[in-house]
């Protein structure tokens, strides 16, 4: 009886989920849809990359910033105490690119992330109208700027974040991808952040335009100095101020290789996954039971041990499931991702209680080789 109550409640919860979820989602736009336009204006933009040890990535992800179509935008790099080739990598683009200026940071001052303390200094360095912090792993095809300012001023934005496109050598992965990228739609609602009186809010590292007055309003990346989820953060902030904000998909314009393999992945998210529950060890273990019970039980469940009519139901369920895997304009999303749902649940379970407890057993995190404190992080929190 326990089994057939759980199948009718999963299926009535899978059901409204998924319409919920497929009618929502296709109101973001994309930046690909943007049309060409020679604005009237061009706002001066800062370029803002943190980067530390990232000769893998660097060299590709530069020459495609350096090759936007914008008249009006300079890229400051900022150079956190990276010991491999980096530096290498910055004074040559630095040589060839007069657009490009790094700026060096040697010691990181007690009470920041070493990612936050280095957006910050980037915004000190520049007065640009606008700033667009990215990552140092992002590529940009040439005319995603121009089209992302377009938008801005088209809907008087002060801040819009990109999701950008995931791209992986491992398939498996970017199936768990997309399982994750549900989650995090059905949780934050990006659809619903252009809408001021929601309390909705994103915040995506790999691209975040944002106008600085509305930047310096919120309050900067000082309120957020040992916010290991900065970026997420930092789009709560700029709605909780009252600026106007938006989403956007950026198949086709801006993508990276976000992890190369799931050891990567889980242990990418085991650094900040904690920092997203605020640290409350409540809010964290409600997250794993909701996620075992919406995410990874029920079709496999109801098949393995249910009769015929819980069959039925793990079949509708796995029916209305498969509505949000099928193959659209987002172009990471395949049909068959839909068969590692409940392992991209469970790892993603795993990866909520092992952050947790490494956090509590250490007292803190280790964040680029250096320790911060549970109770510090808590009271900044």
């Amino acid at each position: 009886m326990f089994l057939l109550w759980y199948g009718i409640l999963s299926t009535l919860y899978w059901v409204s989920t998924s319409i919920y979820l497929t009618v929502n989602r296709r109101k973001i736009k994309f930046l690909a849809e943007v049309p060409q336009t020679t604005a009237e204006t061009f706002p001066a933009v800062a370029i803002i990359i943190p980067v530390r040890n990232e000769e893998a990535n660097l060299a590709e992800a530069l020459a495609s910033v350096c090759r936007l179509n914008y008249p009006n935008y300079h890229i400051l790099v900022i150079n956190d105490r990276s010991t491999d080739r980096t530096p290498e990598i910055l004074e040559d683009f630095a040589r060839r690119e007069p657009n490009i200026k790094v700026l060096t940071i040697a010691e990181l001052p007690p009470g920041w992330l070493g990612k936050n303390h280095a957006l910050y200094q980037g915004y000190a360095a520049t007065t640009a109208t606008w700033m667009l912090f990215t990552d140092a792993d992002v590529v940009y095809d040439s005319d995603a700027l121009t089209k992302a300012l377009h938008y801005t001023q088209q809907q008087q934005l002060d801040y819009l974040t990109i999701l950008p496109e995931i791209k992986s050598r491992s398939r498996l992965l970017v199936g768990v991808i997309s399982t994750f990228k549900i989650m995090l739609e059905f949780k934050l609602r990006p659809w619903a952040v252009r809408k001021p009186k929601t309390n909705a809010y994103m915040g995506v590292g790999a691209f975040m335009l944002v106008r600085r007055a509305a930047y310096e309003n919120a309050g900067t990346h000082q309120a957020l100095a040992l916010r290991p989820d900065d970026d997420l953060k930092l789009g709560e902030l700029i709605k909780k101020a009252g600026f106007r904000a938006d989403v956007l998909y950026g198949d086709k314009q801006i993508w990276l290789e976000w992890y190369t393999s799931i050891r990567e992945f889980t242990q990418g998210l085991m650094k900040n996954t904690f920092a997203v529950a605020n640290y409350n060890v409540f809010i964290a273990l409600v997250g794993v039971i909701a996620t075992l019970i919406a995410f990874v039980l029920p079709w496999p469940l109801l098949l393995l041990f249910g009769g015929a009519t819980e069959r039925w139901l793990a079949l509708i369920i796995f029916m209305f499931q498969t509505l949000l895997y099928l193959p659209w304009k987002s172009m990471e999303i395949k049909g068959w991702h839909v068969l590692l749902m409940p392992l991209a649940g469970l790892l993603i379970s795993y990866i909520i209680l092992k952050s947790t407890y490494l956090t509590l057993k250490q007292g803190g995190i280790y964040w680029r080789d250096s320790f911060y404190s549970l109770a510090e992080l808590r009271k900044k929190s």
